[in-house]
């Protein structure tokens, strides 16, 4: 049935997101939510998680797994939807609808597409739609729609995505070039710089002639191999900040690759919040 979970066994869905203080959907029911003030309207978790589903089974697709996640006592979420349906059918990968919220204003809901390589679970997201500037008094009118428009654009992620690693594969790179890359992305944000020698063995590993890769399928002197070991040393970081980095690391790796992204960075804000102010919030770009 569309919209709908296929397999109801929580163990077989552990390994969508890695992340701790992982709960079961019934769970996000007992989260209190905080009283709404004249500036800020907070969203239950399982209010967004409701619309993301029917938005889903709106559009003809299917959820073949899901997962969530709780931190800060409550305070924060996320969730991730692996999904499946005509057009976004693959083999080697699946298309993943990550869905995040805070009850303590650290950051906007919103809802990320991204992907999830099969060999390795490698989790990596490349759209980003924010719900809303603030959780202002109008959010949940307007909640609906949004969260629709942020869903339709799942086929055209799916086929950029394809795109972008084809070219990621066909873009070779030295040892040198790739610790050059990696610096980059330190310097960005991208990846904490305690992880910079981390990355940069992870990337050696995988390298032609090397006798013990992780995953054979990734092995190649190529930014495909980096972008894999990358997101290898990313799983089971801050799952808040992980659509930023690895969509930090798609606009410099697209750069070398000459890919041109079909999708750009969207942001939808809600009737009232047009003023680009966002109360409390903190940037997930810092």
């Amino acid at each position: 049935m569309n919209g709908t979970l296929q397999n109801t066994n929580y163990q077989y869905i552990m390994s969508l997101i890695i992340a701790k203080n992982k709960v079961q959907f019934e769970a996000l029911m007992g989260v209190e939510t905080p009283e709404a003030t004249d500036s800020h309207m907070p969203i239950p978790h399982h209010t967004l998680v409701k619309l993301t589903r029917e938005a889903i089974e709106a559009v003809g697709l299917s959820i073949v797994e899901e997962e969530h996640s709780l931190a800060r006592g409550g305070l924060r979420y996320f969730g991730g939807f692996a999904l499946t349906g005509k057009g976004i059918d693959g083999t080697d990968r699946q298309v993943v609808l990550g869905l995040r919220n805070s009850h303590d204003k650290a950051f906007a809901a919103a809802i990320c597409i991204g992907n999830r390589m099969m060999v390795c679970e490698n989790l990596c997201f490349s759209s980003d739609v924010k719900l809303s500037r603030r959780h202002t008094l109008n959010i949940l009118f307007d909640l609906p729609r949004v969260i629709a428009d942020a869903v339709a654009r799942v086929v055209a992620h799916w086929n950029d995505m394809g795109l972008r690693i084809e070219r990621y594969k066909e873009t070779f790179i030295s040892s040198a070039q790739a610790e050059n890359l990696l610096v980059k992305l330190v310097d960005s944000k991208a990846i904490p710089a305690r992880d910079l020698y981390t990355n940069v063995v992870e990337f050696r590993r995988h390298m032609e002639g090397s006798e013990n890769p992780r995953h054979v399928d990734f092995v190649g002197n190529t930014l495909w191999n980096l972008y894999n070991a990358v997101t290898e040393n990313l799983k089971g970081g801050d799952l808040s900040k992980l659509p930023f980095r690895t969509m930090t690391m798609q606009s410099i790796f697209d750069k070398l690759a000459h890919h041109v992204p079909q999708l750009e960075l969207q942001e939808i804000v809600t009737k009232g919040c047009e003023d680009n102010a966002p109360e409390g919030e903190v940037d997930l770009r810092n």
